[in-house]
């Protein structure tokens, strides 16, 4: 028997399509609600799930706890309200349940940001721990946590037939509204681990981060799309760091401009490093001259 839980909190837009999608896998649908101000629950209620209620956390990782707790199967699925699987990944999720090899899988998830499939940026293969023996798998309570496993592990295939596709971002205020939320409660984990403001951290992470996604990740394949993603990840680290400040009471620190231009040539070797490493990946035989360039002999 194989339950399909998703945690909802106004998804009346997104849920049909998401129940829609797993009509022919699940023998039970688990929906674990934040009390929606919506017609979340009427829509869940029609469609047959069963339905439970948790508090408003701001993020899902708790409520997916309990969502698992109430749900019957011998396997179960995780589902987002804005995801949806294929038909291909709905058939190998059941064949898997009648020889399995592991008692938990890892997913390749499509994430569809402001309308397109983003295939770099270190948004893909995106491998998500969703489909699991109960019991085999539980999350840490922090928010976008690695679930603690059980047991022996598989991947599916790296291909689009048997992914679980995400709309994840479908605009600018969008993602800005859940960074808000999101950078609120990585702030908190920061405090746990005993973090101090560094002024330098808001140059750095920033620049880090940028760095990841746009270089190492490849956003630069991904269009405006990638380099869109890029500066907006690394104003979420900016903004998470600000916020820090802010929690420290905006604790008064003098820099000089002389500090800020040498972590400034800090950032921008980095950058250079990446740029470099980039066009010579992607350039061929022009390695010396770009290390001419950027200074890298």
């Amino acid at each position: 028997m194989i339950s399909v839980v998703i945690n909802t909190l106004n998804e009346e837009k997104n849920l049909p399509e998401a129940i829609a999608s797993v009509k022919d896998l699940a023998d039970e649908i688990v929906v674990c609600d934040m009390y929606s101000d919506d017609e979340t629950i009427a829509i869940a209620k029609r469609a047959g799930a069963k339905v439970y209620e948790h508090k408003r956390m701001g993020y899902v990782e708790p409520a997916r706890n309990f969502a698992i707790e109430k749900a019957t199967g011998d396997w179960v699925l995780i589902l987002d309200a804005d995801e949806t699987i294929s038909s291909s990944l709905s058939t190998s999720l059941r064949k898997i349940t009648e020889n399995p090899k592991a008692d938990y899988y890892a997913i390749p998830r499509k994430n569809i940001i402001f309308g397109k499939w983003i295939k770099h940026s270190r948004w893909w293969p995106d491998y998500n721990v969703r489909f699991f023996k109960k019991g085999s798998v539980i999350w840490n309570e922090e928010i976008h946590s690695i679930p603690f496993t059980k047991g022996k592990g598989a991947d599916l295939p790296v291909d689009e037939k048997y992914t679980i596709i995400h709309n994840e971002y479908t605009s600018i205020e969008q993602f800005i509204e859940r960074m808000n939320r999101y950078t609120k409660h990585q702030l908190l984990v920061l405090k746990r681990n005993g973090y101090k403001f560094v002024w330098k951290d808001l140059i750095k992470k920033p620049v880090g981060e940028f760095s990841s996604r746009y270089f190492y990740g490849e956003g630069y394949k991904d269009g405006v799309h990638g380099l869109a993603l890029a500066l907006l990840q690394a104003f979420s680290e900016i903004t998470l760091y600000l916020k820090a400040w802010q929690e420290e009471k905006y604790t008064e620190l003098n820099i000089t401009p002389r500090q800020i231009s040498e972590e400034i040539k800090v950032a921008q070797k980095e950058v250079n490093y990446w740029t470099a490493d980039t066009l010579i990946k992607e350039g061929g035989g022009i390695v010396q001259r770009i290390k001419r360039k950027y200074k890298l002999n």
